[in-house]
């Protein structure tokens, strides 16, 4: 186990964990919010970050502060701490993000680090390459090994108690992102940003963003702290976290006020087309979309600032509430309906379910079915896996309704869409819990089906018996023939003990 690091509760990907910043004397509780303090114009003063908002840690830009002599001066006479005023952790960039924007940069990965050292930056960065989307591989290969070579020479300095970052890219491609987490999680830095994901976002590519950080998840151990540059929206917070995203920087709180836009975790509103506020933070509840739109453009910003960091710090407390009650992907499926772009995120969220589902708790909360992709979560697979497990003979009866008052059956099981069989003893054990709809989908009987198909092929010499309720003709088909089916709306087992018909309602 990393040392800064510790992992205390999780659900499907997301955890909370402590993320121990030895040089500032705190431990910061992930998943956190880091907002980005601009050195030269500060929207809402740091101190107010910490006493207003409950900010534990913060980043700035350390190449800026370098390359402005009054600030650089006065960073090395009195150290960042005082000169932002924040007495929680702070985390600097490197300038990687000018580098990407302007091509160069006049310093290296040992200057930089150096400087952030000499000016008291708790989590230092080293001089990336953050290499956009869609490049050609040729050019992802070369700039992962220029960033490799940044790890490297970060690692070899001696930065005392100072983290250090190890950002892992490799653009859009799945594979090198898997490449650079394992090459970052076997260096001895600590804190791993998964980088260059700005324009994914900004592109509403959210598919693109889970596959890019199941990638470099795929690479890092369980154990490491991971960072998504540049995710500011609260309406992603939550899929980012459901894959295994711990740390988040966001200017957009700062530079969406400045543009008159307003934040929700369902997406971005314009000030002047607002009539009501949706919300109840302080500055919601003092004022009407009128009364901000009738402010001096300083104030109406500071409003909005103010309004959007509630927000967004709001949405990490929900998250965490939900990996606790463990209802994380529930709460992202909801934020999945409030944008198409956010529902394709979440479906290739669950192409990724088996990955998810080696670090997703075996027992939690109740099952909602929500909606047709519940039918794919990590839950369903694994229950469908345990089904190989069970050893069956004679004559088999799966059954969605009781057990029937007379019968030659040597079992007989239950059956619930999505999960498929499972043995009336299980019942009252997670998943088979499951709050489910009266009114099914056709996913969730071709998940049952699935189920079902898995459990007769474990026990090919044992006759199996499916009473279901009127299931479509597509999950029927996708049984093995070797099946019998009984539809219960027409059939004798549809006399059953009404003392034993549980439906799984």
């Amino acid at each position: 186990m990393r040392d800064c690091f510790e992992i205390r509760d999780g659900d499907a990907g997301g955890r909370i964990g402590q993320l121990t910043v030895p040089r500032a004397g705190v431990t910061v509780e992930t998943p956190a919010l880091l907002p980005v303090v601009n050195p030269n114009l500060q929207t809402i003063s740091p101190a107010r970050l910490e006493s207003e908002f409950g900010a534990e840690i913060l980043i700035t830009n350390s190449y800026i502060i370098r390359q402005t002599d009054r600030l650089r001066e006065q960073a090395l006479d009195v150290g960042l701490h005082e000169l932002l005023d924040f007495d929680g952790a702070i985390m600097t960039d490197s300038g990687s993000f000018q580098l990407a924007e302007y091509g160069e940069i006049e310093v290296t990965t040992e200057e930089i680090i150096q400087f952030q050292l000499d000016i008291g930056s708790d989590i230092g960065t080293p001089v990336d390459i953050p290499t956009p989307p869609d490049v050609s591989r040729e050019q992802a290969e070369e700039e992962l090994e220029i960033t490799q070579t940044a790890l490297a020479d970060a690692e070899a300095i001696d930065t005392g108690e100072m983290l250090v970052n190890a950002p892992v890219q490799g653009s859009t491609y799945s594979d090198l992102r898997e490449r650079a987490g394992s090459h970052a999680e076997a260096t001895d830095l600590d804190v791993f940003p998964v980088g260059a994901v700005v324009p994914l976002m900004n592109a509403y590519r959210y598919d693109d963003m889970v596959d890019v950080v199941a990638g470099a998840k795929r690479g890092l151990g369980a154990d490491c702290p991971v960072h998504l540059f540049g995710a500011g929206h609260p309406m992603m917070f939550a899929l980012a976290v459901a894959m295994g995203c711990d740390l988040f920087d966001s200017a957009a709180y700062a530079l969406y006020a400045r543009d008159g836009r307003y934040l929700t975790v369902r997406g971005t509103e314009h000030l002047e087309e607002l009539d009501y506020f949706p919300c109840s933070c302080p500055v919601c509840a003092e004022h009407d979309p009128a009364d901000v739109r009738g402010f001096d453009e300083d104030t109406q910003e500071r409003l909005l600032a103010e309004h959007n960091l509630h927000v967004t710090f709001e949405e990490i407390r929900r998250i965490k509430q939900a990996i606790r009650s463990g209802n994380l992907l529930e709460l992202v499926e909801t934020r999945a309906r409030g944008h198409p772009a956010m529902l394709d995120g979440y479906r290739a969220l669950l192409e990724h379910a088996e990955q998810l589902e080696r670090e997703d708790p075996v027992s939690k909360g109740s099952f909602f079915y929500l909606s047709n992709e519940s039918a794919r979560r990590p839950e369903v697979l694994r229950h469908h896996e345990r089904l190989d497990r069970f050893d069956l003979s004679g004559d088999v009866l799966l059954t969605q309704g009781g057990t029937p008052k007379e019968h030659d059956f040597d079992a007989v099981w239950r059956v619930v869409p999505p999960l498929g069989p499972f043995p009336r003893a299980l019942s009252e054990t997670y998943p088979l819990t499951a709050e489910v709809p009266e009114r099914f989908d056709d996913d969730a009987y071709l998940a049952a089906a699935d189920g079902v198909s898995r459990l007769a092929e474990a026990n090919p010499e044992v006759s199996v018996t499916l009473a279901h309720d009127d299931w479509p003709d597509a999950a029927l088909d996708a049984l093995p023939e070797r099946v019998h089916r009984e539809n219960l709306v027409r059939s004798h087992y549809a006399d059953s003990d009404s003392a034993d018909g549980e439906t799984g309602q």
